[in-house]
């Protein structure tokens, strides 16, 4: 990571880590609303929605990153929702338990991440930023699927 970069990150929670996704990325943050479930989707996508008109595939990357979901399922009802990402134009939702807040973050406070996070790939993983509270980890939203996986993600629209 270069030293004199700023990122700023949307931060929310899965599980009990807490992830960044750069705001570039982030088009909206919207409520939990119902999924419509589609058959012979991959596992992890999790049906779509209809924000405004607008067809848009919801990930759970709980199954995605094989995260157990958090315990206080009546807190995620008020605060959970869906982080609507913009990935090369395409837009997908992923499911998250809370959403946290928007960080800065310095370059330099940037770690490459252990090579085992959680169960997840480091593939997917941008960078660790060391916090008071634990660890910030900051995915990179063009990896979390492969050129295939986002076109079969793109193709259920």
């Amino acid at each position: 990571m270069a030293n004199d970069v700023q990122y700023q990150m949307v931060t929310f929670h899965l599980g009990e880590e807490l992830y960044g996704v750069n705001i570039m990325d982030v088009k909206e943050i919207v409520r939990l609303q119902n999924v419509r479930v589609i058959p012979n989707a991959p596992y992890y996508v999790e049906g779509i929605i209809n924000l405004r008109g607008e067809i848009i595939p919801i990930i759970d990357l709980h199954k995605r990153f094989k995260i157990q979901a958090s315990n206080k399922s009546e807190d995620i009802e008020m605060e959970g929702g869906f982080i609507i990402l913009n990935i090369d134009g395409s837009k997908i939702g992923i499911i998250i338990d809370k959403v946290e807040r928007v960080v800065t973050v310095k370059g330099e406070d940037v770690k490459d991440p252990p090579q085992m996070l959680s169960g997840i790939g480091t593939e997917y993983i941008e960078g660790v930023v060391r916090e008071e509270t634990g660890y910030l980890i900051m995915l990179n939203t063009r990896k979390l699927f492969n050129a295939k996986e986002l076109q079969k993600i793109i193709d259920i629209q």
